[in-house]
């Protein structure tokens, strides 16, 4: 069995809990800061609005209820997927975080993938590069790149590739073009933390003894690292890939301001500037599903891809068994073919007896 169901809804039970705990805190921090939205929006004395008219807005917007009763409005609302209006435009909250929503997407997309093909290149030749000088170079590229200011790394971009050298548009660009510097943006501060953790862990892999019996198979060093090494370093990738889903968000926050585009980023900016919580609440809670949702799928492939980590009823301990027989046979050919015998004492192994050195012994074979 690949996934315990209860496993599941414990993961489930436990993404509705994070989810709440975002909303409540955020709706906390955001009604501990002086002021509200509304006072902010029409006590402007150029709109000339008398103290009366104000209050009736804030009656009318809520703003004047206890901050216990604007929560349960809120979470009910939340809840049923109506997230307010905009205090500053007054439009519905899902409106404008539909229309934004798209760009911010493929940006994010973008810049995920281009992180993690930069991620995996960098740990392969940090790892098997042909020159020692590359592998330093390449091993020490990943704390240069998480130290980069995002915002910086997108003014440097548009100075170098765009006013210097003239290769990408900033002036009324097409689709495409206008996706290529944000992305590269995003890309290189994120694929850091990946191929750190890639490149340690691709480092351990091959030290470990089943990569070096099956070198001494005869296996090549691409077969060896496609089809042992990726696999079992994968893992500690995959975990660090669920962990930065945090940075991307707040990568294409930053970038989408500095490049001007119409996207989750810019509304939030926006939102700041202007007090207005309802988006703000919208934007806490839609990023901490996207969150959610991603380490949720993290946690379930963890037993598609290593197979020990695949639980059923009754069969853990004759997997293990299996898995040590396996192990024993492997090195048992390998020490056989450089003329060694594997003497395996197996009393070791009952569930009450005591465990001895010397389990092992190695005798040379007669020539």
């Amino acid at each position: 069995m690949i996934l315990d169901i209860r496993y599941l809804f414990l993961r489930l039970g436990q993404a509705v809990l994070v989810l709440l705990l975002a909303f409540t805190a955020a709706f906390i921090l955001l009604s501990l800061i002086p002021g509200d939205g509304v006072t902010a929006r029409f006590a402007d004395p150029a709109l000339g609005l008398s103290a009366e008219q104000i209050a009736a807005i804030r009656a009318e917007t809520g703003a004047d209820e206890s901050w216990i009763s604007r929560y349960f409005l809120s979470l009910g609302g939340f809840l049923t997927g109506d997230f307010g209006f905009s205090v500053q435009t007054g439009s519905a909250v899902s409106t404008i975080i539909a229309a934004a929503l798209p760009s911010t997407a493929v940006l994010a997309l973008s810049g995920f993938l281009s992180a993690l093909v930069l991620a995996v290149l960098i740990a392969v030749l940090a790892t098997y590069g042909p020159y020692r000088w590359l592998r330093k170079l390449l091993d020490s590229m990943p704390s240069l790149f998480i130290s980069i200011p995002v915002f910086w790394l997108g003014i440097l971009l548009i100075q170098f590739f765009s006013f210097q050298l003239g290769f990408v548009s900033v002036v009324s660009p097409g689709p495409a073009e206008a996706l290529v510097l944000p992305t590269l943006t995003v890309a290189v501060p994120l694929s850091a933390p990946i191929a750190q953790v890639l490149i340690r862990s691709i480092t351990d892999v091959r030290a470990s003894g089943f990569v070096k019996v099956t070198s001494a198979k005869g296996a090549s060093e691409l077969w060896i690292l496609v089809h042992t090494v990726a696999r079992n370093a994968v893992l500690p990738g995959l975990t660090i890939i669920g962990l930065v889903f945090g940075e991307l968000v707040a990568g294409a926050v930053v970038t989408e301001t500095v490049f001007g585009r119409n996207g989750i980023g810019q509304i939030t900016a926006q939102a700041v500037t202007h007090r207005d919580n309802p988006i703000l609440l919208a934007v806490v809670v839609i990023a901490t599903l996207a969150y959610v949702i991603i380490n949720l799928i993290v946690d379930l492939l963890y037993p598609v891809i290593d197979v020990r980590l695949r639980t059923a009823p009754g069969t853990a301990s004759a997997g293990k068994k299996q898995a040590d027989e396996h192990t024993r046979r492997a090195l048992s050919t390998t020490a056989a073919s450089v003329g060694v015998d594997l003497d395996w004492d197996e009393s070791h192994e009952s569930p009450g007896a005591p465990e001895t050195p010397g389990a092992s012994t190695m005798k040379g074979r007669d020539s």
